[in-house]
């Protein structure tokens, strides 16, 4: 049997090697390279995430530094999810016609990441013009973000079995958490250091340099063989959406759920920073200090829910942290300060890091084996279709409200989405 631990291991390379590869599974570790691939896409990962951590924050704050308004905040929001979306068929048909996956994933990561030297680059380059500039390259580089999902969800689920997803999935998002939480600091720390907004210009081409170090470790990955029946995978591909939903309820309810929770979501997302920085007088050391929270409990979280996903189910995780998730508006709309939202992002991080985990497991197992790539395009079609529209309601509310009705008005709806899912998701099995 090939890269499965041996007896004569130390106990701590052996539980190290669960840590970075998932729990010892028999069956598809005895596929030459199994293991050796679950450990490069956990490093893959750990790397994504710092070089994210340049960037995830302080996008916001950078459009804000170069003199952005509340309403082209809510623009760029939503023409970065409307990008993301228009991304996502083209990215499915790519699954579809190229025999690898690895490098229609490698290719998307090389185009999105080269654009973050030129969104860096936007106050020298456009001077006269840089909030439209910029808005612009973080709609185009979103959309390179997403071509290569399709391909990259359907390369994890061929790569990590089922029955060990939320275990590995858990120790992976504790990777991504530890990364925030040393980065994200250190990131807003070193833009206050340097300056606004050459500081964030800096952060941004960190961000790109160790970007290509982790498309350099995906490309190691071994291609796992493709979990599909070629010949129903034809059948379903000619199909239109609505013929494939109504094949299949579940991931329709399931779909048709998340637009009503990210549409509440992305009502009041771009507000958040926009409310931190200008009516809480956050500075980037603060705003670091926030993620930096909410990584730490993400962390902790990631240990309790990936056990809790493998025993209950992801769509029991689900209901209860969709149930939780809500309130974290609410706290914000009472917030008298930014160090008060520390707890705030330590509730947080905690609650997404289970819904989050549990989410993407049961998109995976919701989605049919023939047919994943398509399906979790269909999926985040719906999510950032909702996350397009929401910022754009929210620009029209937040110039005739004050932005804490925004916060009280997406409290209500997640509150409602995660009602609807317990209704119509989970009741039918986990």
């Amino acid at each position: 049997m090939q890269d499965t631990a041996s007896t004569n291991k130390p106990a701590i390379s052996i539980r190290l090697d669960e840590f970075l590869g998932g729990p010892f599974d028999p069956e598809s570790d005895a596929r030459p390279g199994s293991r050796r691939g679950r450990r490069l896409f956990w490093a893959d990962g750990l790397v994504s995430n710092i070089s994210e951590s340049f960037v995830l924050n302080f996008t916001n704050p950078f459009a804000l530094a170069l003199g952005a308004t509340n309403a082209q905040m809510g623009i760029m929001s939503a023409l970065a999810n409307l990008a993301a979306a228009l991304a996502l068929l083209p990215g499915a048909r790519l699954d579809e016609r190229f025999a690898s996956r690895r490098q229609i994933v490698v290719m998307a990561s090389v185009l999105h990441r080269l654009l973050l030297f030129a969104i860096a680059l936007v106050p020298l380059l456009f001077p006269g013009g840089a909030i439209y500039a910029f808005i612009a390259l973080v709609a185009v580089r979103s959309f390179f973000s997403q071509l290569g999902f399709p391909a990259w969800s359907a390369f994890s689920a061929d790569l990590v079995p089922a029955r060990i997803r939320g275990r590995y999935f858990g120790s992976r998002n504790i990777g991504l958490g530890v990364a925030a939480l040393i980065f994200t600091p250190l990131a807003g720390a070193l833009a206050q250091a340097i300056g606004i907004p050459m500081g964030y210009q800096v952060g941004f081409i960190v961000a790109g340099l160790v970007g290509f170090a982790a498309t350099a470790i995906f490309a190691r990955i071994p291609e796992p063989p493709r979990e599909r029946s070629a010949g129903v995978a034809q059948v379903e591909a000619k199909q239109p959406v609505w013929a494939l939903l109504r094949a299949h309820p579940r991931f329709a309810a399931f779909s048709a759920v998340a637009v009503l929770w990210n549409l509440s979501i992305m009502v009041a997302g771009p507000y958040f920073s926009v409310y931190i920085v200008r009516n809480l007088g956050a500075s980037p050391t603060q705003i670091g200090l926030l993620a930096a929270a909410n990584s730490l409990f993400n962390i902790g979280g990631q240990r309790v829910w990936g056990r809790v996903n493998d025993v209950k189910g992801a769509a029991w995780v689900m209901g209860l942290t969709g149930l939780l998730i809500p309130l974290i508006p609410a706290f914000y709309a009472v917030a008298p300060n930014p160090w008060w939202l520390i707890a705030v992002e330590c509730f947080s991080g905690f609650a997404w890091s289970g819904y989050s985990l549990a989410n993407f497991n049961l998109m995976l197992g919701l989605a049919p084996a023939e047919q994943r790539a398509r399906f979790s395009a269909i999926y985040q079609i719906a999510v950032f279709s909702a996350s397009f529209i929401g910022p754009l309601l929210g620009t029209v509310l937040v110039g005739i409200f004050d932005i804490r009705l925004l916060f009280w008005l997406s409290f209500a709806g997640r509150l409602i989405a995660s009602l609807l899912f317990m209704i119509t998701v989970r009741v039918r099995g986990n």
